[in-house]
């Protein structure tokens, strides 16, 4: 099997409602920033838990989301949408990938919208929550980055290269380098690690650093993977990355991004009402041009989203992960 080649039994991406290609999306500190950042605030209405019971659409309701991205353009049109149907999107961001789940889980926020399905997966399977996705928002590339070399060609034997050191992240940025041609993995290849490189037929090392701290990295090792937020905060030019796989690629479908809501809210009409919404053409238009128009924007049914969660999980607890 070359390395372009999907491996046997690859799932197909599924087909889309709505799909947009243009710019790049993409992921950890140890202290978390909480900032509540109301991207759209109606005077005087009531609290979340006061509303709780209230699924009438023209009845105020306050809807809390999770993000990493929170200062982003899309969220705060997002939230005028949402206004004009009387719900209050309060957008509370998070500096570090690890936090925003157990937020969600322990009842801090309502929604969160960070994180793709294998990230969710890993998260479910090692904590016993259930978190669950209510809607689908794009698959983003995870790039290769360098500020020493000008092409994958040009990296010597023996460079180093910094990847996510949360184990989604990682395992997808060693599938890019894989793809590249810089390393050649070895074992079982469902949730690669460093231990899986075969070092004999790969001509790149690599260093495990938290997401946030990718872009920094350039400045000491020969390039970088970094997800699509770090890379925006950094101001990296999304044409200026060396590799990327294409989000079209059957192996993607695991990362696509979704809204995720506690599984005993997934019918929520508020929170529903969120998710369908993220794919108005005023919001996706900005997300796109965020990403560098790389970002493939995906309008998926929620029962699909969670049978494909579900399988990934299955698969990582079959495999003893």
């Amino acid at each position: 099997m070359t390395k372009d080649t999907p491996p046997q039994n690859a799932p197909v991406l599924p087909p889309r409602r709505k799909h947009r290609s243009r710019l790049i999306v993409g992921l950890s500190a140890t202290a978390v920033a909480v900032i509540a950042a109301a991207a759209a605030i109606l005077p005087n209405l009531p609290s979340n838990s006061e509303a709780a019971a209230v699924e009438g659409a023209g009845t105020p309701v306050t809807v809390s989301i999770g993000a990493t991205d929170a200062s982003q353009p899309h969220w705060k049109v997002l939230g005028e949408l949402l206004a004009e149907e009387n719900i209050t999107l309060e957008v509370v961001n998070f500096t570090d990938y690890p936090l925003p789940n157990p937020a969600l889980a322990g009842g801090e926020t309502d929604l969160n919208g960070f994180q793709h399905l294998d990230y969710l997966s890993n998260h479910n399977i090692a904590t016993g929550d259930d978190l669950q996705p209510i809607g689908s928002t794009m698959i983003v590339p995870l790039p290769l980055y360098s500020d020493k070399w000008a092409s994958v060609e040009e990296i010597p034997e023996g460079a180093q290269i910094a990847i996510p050191d949360d184990p989604s992240n990682q395992a997808r940025a060693l599938f890019v380098l894989e793809a590249a041609g810089l390393l050649a993995l070895t074992g079982d290849e469902t949730v690669p690690t460093p231990d899986n490189i075969d070092a004999d037929n790969s001509t790149v090392t690599v260093i495990t650093v938290e997401a946030s701290q990718t872009p920094a990295a350039l400045q000491a090792a020969d390039g970088a993977i970094i997800n699509n937020n770090f890379s925006r905060d950094a101001g990296l030019d999304p044409s200026s990355a060396l590799f990327s796989v294409d989000p079209d690629d059957a192996r993607s479908w695991p990362y696509l991004n979704v809204i995720v809501a506690r599984a005993d809210e997934i019918d929520n009409p508020a929170y529903l009402r969120v998710a369908e919404l993220y794919h108005s053409a005023a919001v996706t238009d900005l997300v796109e041009e965020a990403s560098g128009n790389t970002a493939v924007v995906i309008d998926l049914d929620a029962e699909e989203l969670r049978a494909r969660l579900a399988s990934i999980e299955a698969t990582k607890k079959a495999a003893g992960q």
